[in-house]
């Protein structure tokens, strides 16, 4: 693959496929199909080729907002500073000296 005139992507992008008409689309030279030949395996059976499968997602639970710790988290990000700061002023208002 190192020695591969177009790069190593070129050769990858054909693996575990008949890169033949990928091959013919670039328009090689005669000297890189004669070079071919000594690379050469053989004909590739396609019975032996697997089929593709259609690609099935997992199933998943339905989102209820009600029962999540993601629903308790957002409420404690508003009320926690709803409460600092009720605080703040509880404290400010019975500590303030009466002038």
């Amino acid at each position: 693959m190192d020695d591969h005139p177009g790069g190593d992507e070129v050769l990858l992008s054909s693996t575990g496929k008949d890169a033949t008409t990928d091959f013919e689309d670039v328009g090689h030279s005669d000297s890189a199909k004669e070079m071919m030949d000594k690379y050469y395996i053989g004909e590739i059976d396609p019975a032996s080729v697997p089929l593709k499968r259609k690609y099935i997602p997992p199933q998943q639970a339905q989102y209820n907002s009600d029962k999540t710790p993601e629903f308790v988290i957002k409420i404690l990000q508003y009320l926690v500073p709803l409460l600092i700061l009720g605080l703040a002023f509880a404290v400010r208002h019975y500590t303030k000296k009466e002038e």
